[in-house]
């Protein structure tokens, strides 16, 4: 079913969003929730509260591309999970891709002081742009998607260690284009 169809569902609040948005995006979802979590019970209920979220959000937003929002959801759902069971100790998966940009992002009462977050988004993206298609490709994969360095490494015939000294090369590249922005880092 098209987006579009899928998105009036939701504003005639009909029960058959949610089974639709699933079926054509479930995997999609489940697959970012495990590439932050790591644990499948935990995806799961990610991948629920982002059908509950969706449900709840539209309307008022009517998003442009039903993907993109459910993925924005279903990430942010997976942080803050991964957030809450860390702070139990639960996890150690996602340390070493948060430390890897810790140096390079402002800290979020920079970002509340200095620039409002969507603007954040917007610079990064612009920033993105500027990259070869391999390197913005290598960068939103570890960063958005959370793909391992191996993975991503594979796909694109280089050796690991190439691929992890390309993406520190774009994180200090990244932190100098938000210095240039006027981003405090």
């Amino acid at each position: 079913m098209e987006d579009t169809r899928i998105i009036e569902l939701y504003i005639k609040r009909d029960e058959a969003a949610i089974s639709e948005t699933s079926g054509k995006y479930g995997r999609f979802l489940h697959f970012l929730a495990m590439n932050v979590l790591s644990v499948k019970e935990d995806a799961e209920e990610c991948v629920s509260d982002t059908y509950v979220t969706a449900w709840n959000k539209i309307p008022p937003i009517i998003p442009d591309s039903l993907k993109a929002f459910l993925g924005r959801i279903v990430r942010d759902n997976a942080i803050s999970k991964y957030r809450a069971n860390h702070a139990a100790k639960r996890y150690s998966g996602m340390d070493v891709l948060l430390s890897e940009l810790e140096e390079v992002l402002p800290s979020e009462q920079s970002v509340d002081r200095d620039i409002e977050r969507e603007e954040l988004s917007r610079i990064i993206n612009r920033w993105l742009l500027t990259l070869p298609a391999d390197s913005r490709n290598a960068f939103v994969r570890r960063y958005w998607y959370a793909d391992s360095v191996k993975s991503i490494s594979f796909d694109l015939g280089i050796s690991a260690n190439t691929l992890a000294q390309r993406l520190f090369n774009l994180r200090k590249a990244l932190k100098e284009y938000l210095e240039g922005e006027g981003i405090e880092v």
